[in-house]
């Protein structure tokens, strides 16, 4: 998942309002892409929330009435409360934890200057762009039994999921604090020095309020996706009574009650909204901040020991899941050697009745991620385009201003959430649909829209306003204008948005893992599927298959960073 464009603000900077005529036809090419998103967002998440407080008949169907007694009978069970209780201190532990590795590695890597800096800034970065199914398969590589650290027992343990999302998390801290500790002008802290205080009181009493919007923000938006770990919990082995969306899964897959996952959904949309709205506060004080300039670079030294270590000690977290999953991957019973590369083309795993193999997974992973990237552009471009339009009305603003709100909750919603709901509704409604396999890539575009859309803003954003003035003053229509000034730049930020699309959905888990066939499994579906299996056979065909996919993963989304202009992606946290 591409961090720059979730934490890239949507909201375009002050231009001369077009024509009233013209207002009007951009907001009417919303009302498709908009379409979409009542259709495939929020009716299946309002049906899922209808079946937690909605009575039921005898074949468990809704019928119309309000009923909350599954609330009553889910929140009074201890169970419930631990598994709340659980997720709730986990995403704290994990946010608290990235939180005290992030905050040292955004001073070193943001502000000073060494050798092999731009180097580890990309092994630091590198974590967030992987499917979270990876990043399970590597602590699993790490820390299970023959791993380098099985001696440690904390195979499937809290504490290994507790690691994997601060593998995972850190990275926006790192981004997101040192994008802003980087403009902060650093003659205040001198200053407060030269008056007597020492390196530790600047810092606490002049450093650290300045980054005090984007520290909050990074917190939040580290515990919102904490608590939506479900690819990590679910592939490390849902340690202890597990999180609200292990919960949902299992309530749903195994036993069959959507009325209780329904409410536990409901339970987890609450965290998830209440981490979105503090962190939508926070990133606008963080924005306004951030336009203070770039402050010079400086050498290490001494004093910059303690950082320096923790920034170490966080790239050796970030290396050795991912050393370890490519080192073991080339380990079967046989010795070292390609064995599990080879069974990728040869066998659907031990244990399976037929099935297809990993390799025939990942072509399913690669159309239906080309269909979903297809999907999101039609819906995105429109609403970006959209979105960058100045308006004269004040009506027409204030639709535009909602709309860029509500591409806040599929981002904030959680995969599985939206799985569920396709399930409750769009799978009983439109049986055809999902035989034909459509809802997959139509609930992955779901996921890629909010990202593809904070990809194409800023790009179009950064189109002077001065060059749509003057070829309009040269007679040139609202059509030609797009083409020939928006153009050039629209293109640009289709392939980055493209690109972002086809990586989001190529490694999606939480949606797919509700509804992929089990003759049509995407590979991180099948990856999860070997994991759950005993065998050493599936075991390593799980560790090449991971490898193959973060390769895939963390390749496209470097593609697509070196397409990201630097004026477009400066502005983001």
């Amino acid at each position: 998942m591409p961090l720059a464009a979730l934490t890239t603000p949507a909201r375009p900077p002050r231009r001369r309002p077009a024509g009233t005529g013209a207002g009007a036809g951009w907001l009417a090419a919303g009302v498709v892409p908009v379409a979409f998103l009542l259709v495939f967002f929020a009716w299946p998440v309002a049906a899922m929330l209808w079946r937690g407080v909605a009575g039921v008949d005898v074949a468990g169907d809704p019928t119309g009435a309000l009923d909350l007694s599954a609330f009553a009978e889910v929140l009074g069970r201890e169970r419930t409360w631990r598994i709340l209780g659980q997720t709730l201190g986990m995403a704290a532990a994990g946010t608290a934890a990235s939180v005290a590795l992030g905050l040292p590695a955004a001073f070193v890597l943001h502000r000073r200057a060494f050798p092999g800096r731009t180097l580890l800034r990309a092994v630091v970065l590198v974590p967030f762009v992987l499917p979270t199914v990876v990043v399970g398969v590597a602590f699993r590589a790490l820390l299970a039994p023959g791993g380098p650290f099985g001696w440690t027992g904390l195979d499937q343990t809290t504490a290994a999921v507790v690691l994997a999302m601060v593998f995972f998390n850190v990275s926006v801290v790192v981004r997101q604090v040192g994008a802003l500790w980087a403009a902060l002008d650093p003659r205040q802290a001198e200053a407060a020095r030269t008056l007597g205080a020492s390196p530790t009181r600047a810092f606490l009493t002049v450093t650290l309020p300045q980054l005090g919007p984007a520290l909050a923000g990074a917190a939040a938006l580290v515990f919102l996706f904490c608590a939506s770990a479900f690819g990590i919990v679910q592939t490390l082995g849902r340690p202890g009574y597990g999180t609200l969306e292990s919960e949902i899964w299992v309530q749903t897959a195994v036993y069959l009650d959507l009325r209780t996952a329904a409410v536990f959904s409901i339970l987890q949309l609450a965290v998830v909204l209440a981490a979105v709205a503090l962190s939508g506060v926070t990133a606008a004080r963080a924005r306004r901040a951030l336009r203070l300039g770039t402050a010079p670079l400086r050498p290490l030294t001494r004093t910059d020991a303690l950082p320096a270590a923790a920034t170490a000690l966080t790239g050796a977290l970030v290396l050795a899941p991912l050393a370890a999953l490519v080192i073991r991957s080339f380990r079967s019973p046989e010795g070292w050697g390609l064995r599990n590369y080879t069974l990728l083309a040869t066998s659907p795993g031990t244990g399976f009745a037929g099935g297809v193999t990993p390799l025939e997974a990942l072509e399913q992973s690669a159309r239906t991620a080309l269909d979903a990237t297809v999907v999101t552009l039609l819906v995105s471009v429109p609403l970006a385009l959209l979105l960058t339009r100045p308006f004269r009305s004040r009506a027409a603003r204030a639709v535009q201003r909602a709309l860029d709100g509500a591409l806040l909750l599929p981002l904030g919603v959680s995969a599985v959430t939206v799985g569920f709901g396709f399930v409750v509704s769009l799978r009983v409604q439109a049986p055809e649909l999902a035989a034909s396999g459509a809802l997959v890539p139509i609930a992955q575009a779901v996921v890629a829209v909010p990202l593809a859309v904070r990809a194409l803003v800023p790009v179009l954003a950064a189109v002077d306003p001065r060059l749509r003035e003057a070829a309009r003053t040269l007679g040139a229509g609202p059509a030609r204008v797009l083409a020939t000034v928006d153009g050039p730049f629209l293109l640009r930020g289709v392939g980055l948005a493209a690109g972002f699309a086809f990586a989001v959905s190529l490694g999606e888990f939480g949606a797919t893992s509700f509804l992929a066939a089990a003759d049509r499994p995407t590979l991180p579906v099948l990856i999860a599927r070997l994991l759950g299996r005993p065998g050493a056979d599936n075991y390593g065909m799980a560790l090449a298959a991971a490898t193959v996919l973060a390769v895939l993963s963390a390749g496209v989304m470097l593609a697509c960073e070196r397409l990201r202009p630097r004026e477009a992606g400066s502005g983001g946290i």
